[in-house]
């Protein structure tokens, strides 16, 4: 009998009677069952929260920092089971499978590290005789809804900034990656975190809209942090507005590397490779507009084609339709000019989708506008700074970007004038550090994960004053 991933709720593994197939995306077998959730079970799961977060929000931060620092133990321990897992729901390859889980440790410790800095303030009155205090407080129960393509890290700061706050989440697990989400969130339990503290529920795909619905209108659901594209984070705002219920949102980019005249071309080129390929492209920062100047652009493009080579195999493209939104991207753009300069050796395929440059793509192009979320290099070419920084901003999106340049104050310049959360200046878009604060702007989503800003994001002020 195959296993069954289950619900983590009050501390308990509770198996739901109906059930979806999780299948490895390289061949479709079936891997696992996943416990799909009812409206019942968002009851409970919120019911178990609720009731946690009267002690949780009232725990000392020397004891929350504790719990923290041997959940990082856990981890370390458990870091092969977690890989397991992770390789298996989402195909991932042993290199970005070992990065993500070390960053995992990393985050956990760097919030450990932070809970101390929770403070509030007592500004002067301006009535003689009258004290104000600032203080900060938890929310209450926040529902964290976590994506597949880097399960541990990305499930894991959904929860953990939440807790450190000393809020109680439910984490709605991803149907793509639900024994990954459930692993990680049992290494709680493991490292001591009190029942309820920390829930998880997954639902089958066709009930999406009633479990997250029913989720976010829970009165007790005081929070809605989501990590994923920005249609659904769109509907998920727009069903959180109803409630007048704060979110946080970290959605999908569209994010450019710009390469100017006096970059240094190789070392551009290798990494427009990496933040294109990595992952097969199926991360939000990935490199999705290379934007190049005409004067170097057919030595670079050489560059990129040479360290395409160099990069290695593909991974498997894991969400359904993945492989024909591709296709159809690249078809349509080489119906209008395009070139694809490594044309494939082999029919791409959901398991083998090959690494390719587009060059030559231009604003009336699908490509120009979508982000692909797949293994795509794709070139636009610049006749000046101010239109590379023009096509730069061209986009819904502003997640990440990057600039390269010899000249670090020219950079700065740039940097400053291109709409984005976070520009890296000679180096990849794919850039994140636990100490550092990631988020977007404008379609790519609002609020921030990281150190000291991602614990901010859940704690509210309030006001107290009194007369002596």
């Amino acid at each position: 009998m195959a296993y069954t991933v289950p619900f983590l709720i009050n501390g308990e593994e509770i198996t739901s009677p109906k059930t979806f197939d999780v299948k490895n995306p390289l061949d479709d077998s079936l891997l696992w069952k996943a416990s799909a959730a009812t409206v019942e079970d968002v009851e409970a799961v919120v019911q178990s929260a609720s009731d946690a977060f009267r002690s949780w929000s009232t725990t000392k931060l020397v004891k929350r920092r504790e719990l923290i620092y041997k959940l990082v133990e856990v981890l370390e321990r458990r870091k092969q089971e977690l890989a397991d897992s992770m390789a298996e729901e989402t195909a991932a390859l042993g290199g970005w499978v070992d990065f993500t889980i070390s960053q995992t440790v990393e985050l956990a410790r760097e919030i450990a590290g932070g809970v101390g800095r929770i403070v509030g303030t007592i500004p002067e009155s301006e009535e003689e005789g009258r004290t104000a205090l600032v203080q900060k407080e938890p929310y209450g129960v926040v529902l964290a809804i976590a994506p597949w393509n880097a399960p541990t890290i990305l499930s894991l700061r959904a929860a953990l900034f939440p807790i450190a706050a000393g809020n109680t989440v439910v984490l709605k697990t991803s149907e793509l990656s639900p024994k990954t989400h459930y692993l990680l969130a049992s290494c709680f339990k493991g490292a001591g975190f009190p029942p309820g503290v920390l829930n998880t529920i997954c639902h089958a795909r066709e009930d999406a809209p009633l479990i997250a619905n029913a989720l976010i209108s829970h009165r007790a659901v005081r929070k809605i942090s989501f990590t994923g594209s920005t249609p659904v984070g769109k509907v998920i705002a727009a069903k959180a507005g109803e409630y007048l219920k704060p979110v946080l949102l970290e959605l999908g980019g569209k994010s450019p590397m710009v390469v100017l005249a006096d970059a240094d071309i190789k070392k551009a080129a290798g990494a427009a490779v990496i933040g294109s390929y990595l992952h097969s492209g199926q991360i939000c920062m990935a490199t999705e507009m290379i934007i190049v100047q005409d004067s170097i652009l057919e030595e670079f493009i050489t560059e990129l084609a040479e360290a395409t080579k160099k990069f290695g195999e593909t991974q498997a493209l894991v969400p359904p339709g993945a492989l024909e939104k591709l296709n159809n991207l690249v078809e349509s753009a080489v119906n209008q000019g395009a070139k694809v300069v490594n044309p494939p050796k082999e029919i791409p395929s959901r398991a083998k989708f090959p690494n390719l440059i587009i060059r030559d793509v231009t604003r009336e192009m699908e490509l120009y506008h979508t982000g692909s979320f797949g293994p795509l290099a794709t070139v636009i070419s610049a006749s000046s700074e101010e239109e590379a920084i023009a096509i730069a901003n061209d986009t819904e999106f502003g997640l990440s970007a990057a600039v390269w340049t010899m000249d670090l104050a020219k950079g700065l310049k740039i940097a400053k004038r291109i709409e984005s959360g976070a520009v890296h200046i000679n180096g990849m878009t794919v850039h994140d550090e636990p100490a550092l604060p990631h988020g977007g702007i404008k379609e790519s989503g609002f609020g921030r994960f990281g150190s000291s800003w991602g614990i901010e994001e859940f704690l509210t002020t309030k006001t107290i004053t009194f007369m002596s």
